[in-house]
């Protein structure tokens, strides 16, 4: 068997296990499928362990490390459920709380990873619907949707977005100026289309009963620190400073510290996402030596083409391998094709309940509450969702 064979064995096995989420009989996940799969290309001899190293990129590594530490903070110092309290004091009908909850979390989810407010919001959520007794399920739908849309604002909304910022030449601010406008017309699209679905979230009256919900402690030395350092890292991305440098110089600050030991915010780094990163970046090493990417040449010349072949990437292997696959074929400068990339990724997200690690986020964080929130139950809400969005975002992204 030759070299080659064994590499297009690796690489279809561990697409097809980053695809399903795991092996069949295995305690695997994503990220461990990843890492194993590029260990096995290294140990077959496909490229040396340098070139192994050499492949994945340091920027992108040292840009999510540096915003899940920012997120650990402003989670630990209180920051997510004080916005939820503020939420809660301009709204008390059921239509005015989905309304507040998918702009709220759309918006944050643009400035820290989408992930993190739809693991942060599930059970402040689901403790809301419950004391108001309302129905979680469409709620949940808001969130996991609101932060898929919310996300593709900016470049360090997600992942993905994280990886295009690595790989392009396109600035925060152009990034912002060109998406930014798809998020908000995306997620007014989405409160519409839950207010079709579920007409007992249309009620505009007010819910008498003040809310009752487990309040954590605000600390406010930790939480005014943590906000300062972070205004001025979202203000460093806006004038165009590089990211990952001043992400790692924000998250540096804020480990300076004597009221938070590191044993509280280092465990609330997501380890496993970065394991999973640095195994894509060799698993596409991998791609690239057998010029497999060829055959896709054709279908992303036209930028229909790139959109089309990206949400089905993404929805086939997950949005983050998708974009690491398709980036050797877009070229550094070509903006329009970027923002159709990260457009593409992000929004397909919704189409299907495995969509995003959001929407899975969401899901299993409900199960463990005892709330079913079911394949076709999003399916149904989120593949109308995503078609839309994907052509408000494609059409604009023409002008």
């Amino acid at each position: 068997m030759t070299n080659d064979l064994f590499q297009y064995i690796i690489l279809g096995l561990t697409y097809l296990g980053l695809g399903l989420g795991y092996f069949p009989g295995l305690r695997m996940n994503r990220a461990t499928i990843a890492f194993v799969g590029a260990a096995c290309l290294v140990g077959f001899g496909s490229f040396s362990l340098k070139e192994a190293w050499e492949a994945i990129d340091a920027g992108t590594i040292v840009f999510l490390l540096s915003i899940m530490i920012v997120n650990a903070y402003l989670t630990s110092a209180g920051f997510f459920q004080l916005a939820l309290n503020i939420l809660l004091r301009y709204t008390r009908s059921p239509f005015g709380l989905l309304t507040a909850l998918t702009f709220v979390s759309g918006f944050l989810s643009a400035l820290f990873l989408n992930d993190t407010i739809a693991l942060i919001f599930t059970p402040l959520t689901l403790a809301l619907a419950l004391v108001l007794e309302l129905n979680p399920i469409p709620y949940l739908l808001a969130l996991a949707g609101a932060t898929d849309i919310g996300s593709v604002a900016t470049l360090n909304g997600n992942p993905q977005n994280i990886l295009i910022a690595s790989f392009s030449e396109i600035s925060y601010l152009e990034f912002t100026q060109a998406l930014a406008p798809v998020a908000v017309v995306g997620l007014l699209v989405q409160l519409g289309w839950l207010w079709y679905l579920y007409p007992e979230i249309r009620s505009l009256k007010p819910i008498l009963d003040r809310p009752h919900i487990r309040r954590r402690r605000i600390l406010k030395p930790v939480l005014y620190k943590s906000l300062i350092i972070t205004g001025g890292m979202l203000i460093a991305f806006l004038l165009g400073a590089p990211l990952a440098e001043s992400a790692l110089v924000a998250s540096g600050l804020l480990l300076i510290t004597r009221r938070l030991k590191p044993q509280k915010i280092l465990p609330a780094v997501e380890w496993d996402l970065l394991l999973m990163f640095s195994g894509l970046f060799v698993l596409t090493n991998g791609v690239k030596n057998l010029k497999f990417l060829q055959s896709f040449t054709v279908l992303t010349d036209s930028n229909a083409g790139l959109l089309s072949v990206t949400v089905v990437l993404s929805n086939l292997i997950s949005n983050v391998p998708a974009v690491l696959l398709l980036q050797p074929l877009i070229p550094q400068n070509s903006d329009r094709e970027w923002l159709l990339l990260a457009a593409g990724s992000t929004l397909a997200g919704n189409m299907t309940l495995l969509g995003s690690v959001a929407n899975m986020i969401v899901a299993e964080a409900a199960a463990k509450q005892g709330y079913r929130l079911s394949f076709w139950e999003h399916l149904r809400f989120g593949l109308p969702l995503s078609l839309v969005t994907l052509g408000i975002a494609y059409i604009w992204l023409q002008q």
